[in-house]
């Protein structure tokens, strides 16, 4: 993340410990106009990549470096992260400035990059409880608007052709997370077997290309200090050339998800809230992108994205039950809920 009122700072934690001095030679040599006196501090949360402010006589700045350790070959890749938010720079999508990239493991000890530090405000709370009806609307709507401004963005003029591949998208996703759950599975999931049976056949003919966040969301973003307006799209790491009404179902799930720390509107009242139904979000986009009024094979971009989340839960839950994340105790296993709830959207009428 570039940063948040509230964000909460803490020293580097042991594991994350790296050579300062090295760092702030290779950044004076690297970024135009760096500043002296660097200090070091760990971003605390969620992010898969350890996330450092770095501050100076001449500004603040964020890093984001892979973790420590073995690490799966397509995963923590920061390289993808800062190529695709520079190639972004001057397009309407907001992301941070981008400063620099190393790709050498001998300065810190993993690859990392330096963008600069944004002071703004992440909504973790979907319904936008702290906000007025008419700035809850200007947060959804700009929610919106940017990602439809994303899917138009021409990944080719930006230099994102070789980004991913651009046709068969759908068929080498279902394929990469049954592998995932197959490779995480603890017990049998009756609706997990009837989506992996299912959701091939129901792959729509529409082969639509964009720019894919692959995480797009309310958390995901920051807001301006004080004003309804998004300033910066975070969290590119799944980001990639694919489908958009892929990141669209998936940023639709908080009309249909129960949980509050992936984002739920759960208990919303659409008409006084100022947050708008499912229905209108979609119309919204469909406006923004000339995609006419309604989705044909709706159901099916809602119920992929569960079904993903649901193998993403799945590799969770083994990792805890493997005591390789900490409270394995207390695990539970989200996935067949996520599945029951991803294969009732792709059956309903």
């Amino acid at each position: 993340m570039s940063g948040s009122s509230g964000a909460r700072l803490s020293e580097v934690g042991e594991r994350h410990r790296f050579d300062e001095a090295k760092l702030a030679d290779w950044l004076d040599r690297n970024v135009d106009g760096f500043g002296h006196g660097m200090q070091v501090r760990q971003f605390v949360g969620g992010a898969s990549n350890p996330t450092f402010m770095l501050s100076t006589d001449a500004g603040d700045y964020v890093l984001r470096k892979k973790p420590p350790g073995q690490l799966l070959a397509s995963a923590h890749q920061v390289d993808r992260e800062y190529r695709v938010m520079a190639a972004l720079r001057d397009t309407p999508v907001p992301v941070p400035n981008m400063r620099a990239l190393c790709d050498d493991p001998a300065i810190i000890g993993t690859p990392f990059y330096v963008m600069d530090y944004l002071e703004g405000r992440i909504f973790r709370d979907a319904t936008l409880p702290d906000l007025t009806p008419a700035e809850r609307s200007a947060v959804y709507d700009q929610l919106n608007q940017t990602l439809a401004a994303l899917h138009q963005v021409d990944h080719r003029a930006v230099g994102l052709e070789d980004y991913g591949r651009p046709t068969g998208y759908f068929d080498r996703q279902i394929a990469r997370w049954i592998k995932q759950y197959r490779g995480a599975e603890t017990q049998p999931i009756p609706a997990m077997e009837a989506l992996i049976a299912e959701l091939p056949g129901r792959v729509p003919r529409d082969e639509a290309v964009s720019i894919a966040h692959g995480d797009y969301r309310l958390e995901n973003v920051m807001f301006h200090p004080t004003e309804p307006r998004l300033i910066a799209v975070l969290d590119w790491e799944l980001s990639t050339i694919g489908h958009p009404l892929a990141d669209l179902g998936y940023n639709c799930f908080m009309w249909h998800s129960t949980s509050p720390t992936w984002g739920t509107l759960q208990g919303v009242d659409f008409a006084t809230s100022g947050i708008p139904t499912e229905a209108d979000y979609v119309a919204a986009y469909c406006r923004r992108t000339g995609r006419g009024d309604t989705i044909e094979d709706w159901n099916f971009y809602l119920a992929f994205a569960v079904f993903r989340l649901a193998s993403i839960s799945q590799g969770v839950y083994a990792r805890a039950l493997a005591g390789i994340t900490p409270n394995a105790g207390e695990a539970i296993n989200g996935t067949p809920m996520l599945a029951e709830q991803a294969l009732a959207i792709l059956r309903r009428d």
